[in-house]
């Protein structure tokens, strides 16, 4: 019943995206990073919301966007029930965020999860994350960001 309402959340968030036009004419394409690092709900909340309103703006298919995950940013993709199991003081990734994320991932928006931190907050990538998978792993978060950059990625931090 869980996953079937996260189902049906994200793709009422993925329709939103996709009925909104696209001003591709106006943007042409773009690649861009995102810069998560912080625990707080709702700024992570405002910067899902962020990221979808880029995605409206410029369309998927002219969007090459990318979300880094360090340190606390992990909380992002935490399920709250795992927390006990690690050094993190909260998980976010409850039903709405989860939804949200999903819809994100349709649209062609990668995240990236720091094996540092994975590491360092003894979080479990199969067990403690939402949809998470070795591929979405990067060695650093920081260095992730600095190469992303250098291969001329926007930077954004919400």
């Amino acid at each position: 019943m869980k996953n079937r309402a996260i189902a049906l959340l994200a793709l009422l968030f993925t329709l939103v995206g996709f009925a909104m036009p696209a001003a591709a004419g106006d943007y042409g394409k773009q690649k861009v990073v995102y810069h998560i690092n912080y625990d707080d709900p709702q700024r992570q909340a405002g910067a899902l919301r962020n990221i979808q309103n880029h995605v409206n703006a410029v369309g998927a298919a002219n969007l090459d966007l990318r979300v880094v995950l360090h340190g606390n940013g992990l909380t992002l993709l935490l399920d709250p029930d795992a927390v006990g199991n690690t050094k993190l003081k909260r998980g976010n990734a409850n039903e709405t965020m989860q939804a949200k994320i999903s819809g994100l991932k349709q649209q062609g928006v990668k995240f990236k999860i720091c094996a540092n931190t994975l590491r360092g907050k003894h979080v479990d990538l199969e067990n403690d994350l939402y949809d998470a998978s070795q591929e979405d792993v990067v060695p650093s978060g920081v260095a992730e960001l600095a190469h992303l950059q250098q291969q001329g990625f926007a930077y954004i931090r919400p």
